[in-house]
C-alpha cells in the first residue's frame, strides 16, 4: 500500500515539472529584447569594466575604451569606470584586477580632462 502513494508521488512530481518546464518553454516563455546594457546588474558591469580594462592594457587607446563603457548610458566612461572600480573593491576583486581598472580609471580620467 504505501509503495503505491511513493509511486503516486513521484508521477505526479514529474507530471507536474513536465508540464512546468512545457508551459515555461514552449507556450509562454520569457521574451527579453531590446534591453539596454544599462540594466545590467552591479557584478556584470563591474566584469565588464575589467574587461575593458583588460583590453586597454593590450591596446592603450583610451578613446577605444570610452567608446566601450559609453554603452552603459549617459555618465561619463571615467564615471561609470570608477562605479566598477569601486565594486571591485567592495567585493573582493584580485590584487591585479584592481590594479587594471584603477589603470583605466586614471586613462580615462586624463583623457577626458578629469581629474
Amino acid at each position: 500500500m504505501t509503495s503505491n502513494r511513493w509511486l503516486f508521488i513521484i508521477l505526479a512530481l514529474l507530471a507536474g515539472i513536465g508540464i512546468g518546464l512545457a508551459y515555461g518553454w514552449v507556450f509562454d516563455p520569457v521574451d527579453f529584447f531590446d534591453l539596454t546594457p544599462d540594466t545590467l546588474r552591479a557584478d556584470y558591469k563591474a566584469d565588464y569594466v575589467l574587461m575593458t580594462a583588460e583590453a586597454y592594457r593590450a591596446e592603450q587607446d583610451p578613446g577605444l575604451a570610452a567608446r566601450r563603457l559609453a554603452i552603459f548610458g549617459t555618465q561619463s566612461p571615467s564615471a561609470i569606470a570608477a562605479e566598477g572600480l569601486d565594486y571591485a573593491r567592495a567585493n573582493g576583486f584580485s590584487d591585479a584586477d584592481i590594479a587594471l581598472m584603477q589603470e583605466l580609471v586614471t586613462a580615462l580620467q586624463a583623457w577626458s580632462g578629469i581629474r
